[in-house]
């Protein structure tokens, strides 16, 4: 088994997994991988690369609700710098956890990672926005990916 660990569904919603990495580290630093392929398909998660993202944000900025209702995209969410509350809503009309939602704690000292699953097999829409949290600037990193959920 690969380096991260993965809770899949989480709150009951299908296609939100949270993803803990390892993290190595010592008095200089720490290293960790931040996306495997291999680590991914070996939790059952079948997605492809598209593009990378970055957004920085000072204290107390909501980055409204976003999703894609004809192309969307799997999203793997992780902050570098700072702390975002960030939350996924199922936007599915016909899903029976429309309307729930979950939020997550990001942080640069917890380092996990919200992956939101969108497909074009299973019409996966979820709205998701992040709202910054602590005093000066945090970091949203934004990986895109196209998918099939296993």
């Amino acid at each position: 088994m690969g380096q991260i660990k993965v809770e899949k569904n989480v709150a009951g919603i299908e296609g939100l997994c949270v993803i803990t990495p390892a993290v190595h580290g010592d008095s200089r630093g720490y290293f960790m991988e931040t996306y495997s392929q291999r680590d991914m398909e070996e939790n059952g998660i079948d997605i492809v690369f598209v593009q990378d993202n970055q957004s920085m944000s000072t204290k107390g900025v909501l980055r409204g609700l976003h999703f894609q209702k004809n192309f969307p995209q799997t999203k793997l969410v992780r902050v570098i710098k700072g702390s975002v509350f960030d939350v996924a809503v199922d936007l599915r009309s016909g899903s029976e956890t429309y309307g729930k939602w979950y939020g997550i704690e990001l942080t640069e000292e917890n380092k996990m990672q919200f992956l939101l699953f969108g497909s074009a097999v299973l019409p996966m829409i979820k709205g998701d926005f992040a709202f910054a949290m602590m005093p000066g600037q945090f970091v949203l990193l934004l990986q895109c990916f196209k998918s099939r959920l296993q």
